[in-house]
Parts: structure tokens; C-alpha cells; sequence
């Protein structure tokens, strides 16, 4: 299981340290919430962050574009340093256009999920996507309960993706913690966004090793 900590949990007003937690706790990677206001209910991170969290660390920037028209942004962010860019099947019309220019950057092409999107309808994007994201909670604050519901969407996006022969990583964001991290880990899932579970806990270089723990334990 990969660890991604979305450092929207995180103190904004310190986000070195953030990511200094992030890389002493072992992280894979950053996880960056974007959001406008209009697709998601909130307003988080712009390009000038993205580019200064960059400068700050070593780990490479998943940016997750929560976003109306994500292709419209998706190359300001790449420039600023992102390693990966996630967009919304929800939010962009031409979906494999976008991901085939995100492969052509040289960075991870990840496509979201919100809960009530089935994993069926990316059939045909499948070979160009690196990633799925599956939304485990509705996007847009961070904080929210877990959706159990998300685990069978992630075992028949595993299905989907054995069947067509073709690599791809499965993501899931948002209410994981100890005590789901390895059900979602037996689902077919990955690599795991944290939030609040890394950040409000009160040693989140700790809770990220114990994360992992969980995670690979023989019992839930």
C-alpha cells in the first residue's frame, strides 16, 4: 500500500513542516487537493503553491483537480512541478484527449471518481489513464466519513482492469484510517490518500508507519 497525505489536513499556515512530516513518515508521494469553488463546494491550492510546495521537497506532487474544465489548468499545473495530475471524469468532457496530454507531459494521467459514479463508464479509457482515483467520500472537505460502498466499486474496477490485460494503479481519498486502510488494500486498492487520519492525529510521522502496519496486518 502507498501512502499519499493530503496536505489539505495539514496546518496551511505551515506547510514546510507539512511536508517535512510527509517525507520523515515515509510518504510516497504529496497528495495536492485543487479546488475552485464551483465544482466542489470549496477553495483550496493554485498554481503559485503547487510551485512553491515543489521548491520544499523532495517528493513528487500528486494534484488532484477538483476543478470545472480541469483541461483548461492541467499544463500551468505540470510547469509549476506537478509529477501527476488527477482529473474528474465528472468534470471533463474529453476525458481521453486530456489524459493522452498528460502522458505526452511525462506525468502520472490519473482520472477521479466521486461515490456515485460507477467504475463502468471508464471502459474505454482504461489504456490511458495510469491511475483511478475513487472517491470514498464527496469531495470537498476534508474530515468526512468513510463510504463502505467504495470497496465494491474498487473490487469491480480490479475486475475490469484484469480482464482488459492492461496496468493500472487504483487510488482511494478520503475517511481512511486504521481501521479500513486494509479492507481497501484487499479490494484491489493501492496506494491511499490520508488526510485527516495523518494530519489531526497527534504524531503524524507515527500514524503514517502505522498505517502501513494496518494495512499489511493479518487481521483487521
Amino acid at each position: 500500500m502507498h501512502l499519499a497525505p493530503s496536505i489539505l489536513a495539514a496546518d496551511l499556515a505551515d506547510l514546510a513542516g507539512a511536508l517535512r512530516l510527509c517525507e520523515d513518515g515515509g510518504a510516497d508521494w504529496v497528495h495536492v487537493d485543487v479546488m475552485d469553488g464551483r465544482f466542489v463546494p470549496n477553495l483550496t491550492f493554485g498554481i503559485p503553491v503547487v510551485a512553491a510546495l515543489k521548491r520544499r521537497t523532495r517528493l513528487p506532487l500528486d494534484v488532484h483537480l477538483m476543478v470545472e474544465e480541469p483541461s483548461r489548468l492541467m499544463e500551468e499545473y505540470v510547469r509549476a512541478g506537478a509529477a501527476g495530475i488527477t482529473i474528474h471524469w465528472e468534470a471533463e468532457i474529453h476525458l481521453h484527449r486530456a489524459l493522452t496530454a498528460l502522458r505526452q507531459w511525462g506525468v502520472r494521467a490519473g482520472v477521479a471518481l466521486n461515490p456515485a459514479t460507477p467504475v463502468e463508464i471508464l471502459q474505454d479509457v482504461l489504456g490511458t489513464a495510469d491511475h483511478v482515483l475513487l472517491m470514498s467520500v464527496n469531495p470537498g472537505f476534508a474530515g468526512q466519513a468513510f463510504i463502505p460502498e467504495a470497496l465494491e466499486k474498487a473490487r469491480r474496477l480490479q475486475a475490469m482492469a484484469r480482464r482488459s490485460g492492461r496496468p493500472l494503479s487504483i487510488g482511494m481519498d478520503g475517511g481512511l484510517g486504521r481501521g479500513n486502510i486494509r479492507a481497501a488494500l484487499l479490494a484491489g486498492v493501492d496506494f491511499a490518500v490520508a488526510g485527516s487520519a495523518v494530519f489531526a492525529a497527534a504524531d503524524p510521522v507515527q500514524e503514517m508507519l502505522a498505517l502501513r502496519q494496518a494495512a499489511h496486518a493479518e487481521t483487521v
